[in-house]
């Protein structure tokens, strides 16, 4: 029989307390948060955003830093919504900072509202969800089947390109050839066959060295402006594509490394969304094609185009994304205010 230790709980009620649920979307964990924040004022979702990073960053760096959260840990704070007809708002959270959007975030999060919160989804019903992002408002998509399974899928903001074939020469690597493309956020997207890295999780180091390397050349080269939101316009990441696949059905890899060299385990729901944009740029695949894109550890995300338009003078699409969450936990954490690394610390 083993042992158990009966907690104090008046002891515990001394710390400041957060309390998460934790999920993963192929295999990219989202630390969706519950309580232990005070209320984020701000009118408009990137007004609270604003106010995040200027106000409560602290308390992202306790849910995302090390010994709570690790250095490709992502998070996310659920607030009430800022446009009519949404449901709730979202601030995405990482090592680094805030990003713009997120679409394992989103597949994460409504999974958790349908699954074990009071977002209700009857059986043989498709639930519209109204969610309002930094880059824009989302519409997600849960769908209960005859069987009890969720399905989830969301349509992302106004996806373009940016610029094709521009080539840039990274220190300590040579000239490398990219494309931008905004998804929700703005990545460059490099060809990792034709510059002969491999897209596997034993090549991580290679890879977090290299895609960080292209950022900050890419960010040098070429200065980002986005058509509509000041906020908005800044190099996310890079993404390293490959041909190279575990599945013959599979279209190609991704491996994102965004922020200050976090890795994506998942095919990355925003870098899938511009990518279908460059490739009906490109002539590469048809409307209302449906494409299979795989991660580093080979989970997939799926993603077709669910419409075409006009966006600020830009030829753009709505990719529809689709991808599976799963809830890893429940935490609570504490902060002990006589705990000098109280705040966190990050080590790779």
């Amino acid at each position: 029989m083993s042992f158990k230790l009966s907690l104090n709980d008046e002891k515990i009620k001394q710390f400041q307390t957060l309390t998460t649920i934790d999920a993963h979307t192929e295999g990219e964990p989202l630390r969706i948060i519950l309580d232990g924040y005070p209320e984020v004022p701000g009118d408009n979702i990137l007004a609270k955003r604003r106010y995040l990073q200027s106000e409560l960053d602290h308390l992202r760096q306790v849910l995302m830093y090390e010994p709570r959260g690790h250095a490709d840990m992502y998070g996310a704070l659920l607030t009430e919504p800022t446009t009519e007809d949404s449901d709730f708002g979202i601030l995405f959270m990482h090592n680094e900072g805030y990003s713009s959007m997120c679409g394992h975030g989103i597949i994460a999060a409504v999974t958790m509202a349908a699954e074990y919160a009071n977002l209700e989804v009857q059986t043989g019903q498709r639930r519209i969800v109204g969610i309002d992002a930094p880059a824009g408002k989302i519409t997600a998509y849960a769908e209960r089947s005859e069987s009890g399974e969720l399905a989830v899928s969301f349509d992302n903001v106004e996806s373009f390109v940016e610029v094709c074939d521009r080539k840039v020469q990274v220190p300590g690597f040579g000239e490398v050839q990219y494309d931008i493309a905004y998804g929700g956020a703005y990545y460059a997207y490099v060809d990792a066959d034709a510059i002969g890295v491999e897209c596997s999780p034993n090549n991580s180091e290679q890879l977090i060295q290299l895609g960080r390397d292209i950022k900050h050349a890419v960010m040098a080269d070429y200065p980002l402006v986005h058509p509509t939101e000041e906020d908005l316009g800044f190099l996310y990441g890079t993404i390293f594509t490959s041909k190279k696949t575990d599945d013959e059905n599979s279209h190609s890899r991704h491996v994102c490394i965004f922020a200050d060299g976090e890795v994506d385990r998942s095919p990355t729901g925003t870098g899938v969304s511009a990518r279908i944009a460059l490739l009906h740029h490109r002539g590469e695949v048809a409307d209302q094609e449906r494409i299979k894109i795989e991660s580093i550890i080979g989970s997939s995300m799926q993603v077709e185009i669910a419409s075409k338009l006009d966006f600020a003078g830009k030829q753009a699409v709505i990719p529809r994304v689709f991808g599976t969450a799963f809830i890893t936990g429940v935490n609570q954490f504490l902060v002990d205010s006589n705990d000098p690394l109280k705040h966190g610390f990050l080590i790779r």
